[in-house]
This record gives structure tokens, C-alpha cells and sequence, in this order.
């Protein structure tokens, strides 16, 4: 289960959430409302398999029909 953390909070328990990590759990840290960064186990960061499934999903996908777009078309996309 993932814990949401502020900032100021993750700063001050940084030491819980340290022994937290260390047990398994994942925290998101905000700033005002807003995801910053995610405290997860390394072993879950750092393995590549995240990486090695979406290029072989890539790999199985066909490419989109889609013509040229001028920068002004994708900005109005966008927005």
C-alpha cells in the first residue's frame, strides 16, 4: 500500500519512512498538493523490468497512421 507524504513531513520522518522502505512500503512525497517523487525499495527502481516490458510491448504494436503535424497543430492539442 502506498502512504502519501508531505514534504515538510517526509523531511522530519525521513528516518521512518527509511525503515518503512526498508519493509516493503512506498511512499509518494507532495509539495503543495503535487506529486514530487515516489520513496520505493531499490530493488523495485532499479531492475530494468519496468523498461524491458514496455519495449516488448512496443515491439508488438503496429505504428499509428497518422500524418505530419506542424507545431502549431500539436500545441492546439495540447491544449
Amino acid at each position: 500500500m502506498e502512504e502519501i507524504v508531505s514534504s515538510t513531513n517526509a523531511n522530519r520522518e525521513f528516518a521512518r519512512l527509511l525503515r518503512g522502505v526498508r519493509e516493503g512500503r512506498r511512499y509518494t512525497i507532495v509539495s503543495h498538493g503535487q506529486p514530487i517523487a515516489w520513496l520505493v525499495p531499490a530493488m523495485l527502481a532499479g531492475t530494468g523490468e519496468s523498461r524491458a516490458a514496455l519495449l516488448e510491448r512496443l515491439a508488438t504494436e503496429l505504428p499509428s497512421d497518422v500524418d505530419h503535424w506542424k507545431q502549431d497543430e500539436v500545441r492546439g492539442a495540447c491544449s
